[in-house]
């Protein structure tokens, strides 16, 4: 499976590109393809399989998982006010059970326009998600809050 990055019967191929300084992780399909693949647990994978659990090969560091998902994405994107966790930052955080955290099995759900079929795939081992200092998530379970905004083109960072 060369496209899944399995040509070897391993993943020394994506440990080598996870390590590379200009390497961004990201989806793209945007959905296209819900009923047939779910990508969402991406985030989970690489702190539970990457840092925690990979014994084929060197886990990665919490620390570049981490960097991985948040910094490195927000600056590729300009979004500057947010990826770090520092004064004048948004306050978008994780607070992360890190020896539970683990994806679920894909579940097949019917909730889009005229029945419509999509695969969901939720996670657990989340103690909280918190947008604009707003916890969104509380173990697991939407708390209800929607802080969040449209953000259209790149945000400065925070001045001082």
């Amino acid at each position: 499976m060369p496209l899944g990055g399995y040509a070897d019967g391993d993943f020394r191929a994506l440990a080598e590109l996870l390590t590379q300084p200009d390497v961004v992780l990201g989806l793209g399909d945007g959905g296209a393809h819900c009923g047939l693949l779910c990508d969402a647990s991406m985030p989970t994978y690489m702190l539970s399989h990457w840092v925690r659990e990979r014994s084929r090969g060197q886990r990665l560091p919490l620390e570049l998982a981490v960097n991985l998902q948040t910094r490195r994405t927000a600056s590729l994107f300009g979004f500057d006010d947010r990826g770090l966790v520092a004064p004048g930052h948004l306050a978008d955080l994780n607070v992360i059970d890190a020896d539970n955290v683990a994806s679920e099995a894909p579940e097949m759900v019917y909730d889009l326009p005229a029945g419509g079929r999509r695969l969901v795939q939720r996670a657990r081992g989340y103690v909280a998600t918190i947008k604009r200092g707003v916890v969104v998530r509380d173990h697991d379970a939407a708390t209800g809050e929607r802080p969040g905004r449209l953000v259209r083109g790149p945000q400065p960072a925070p001045s001082g």
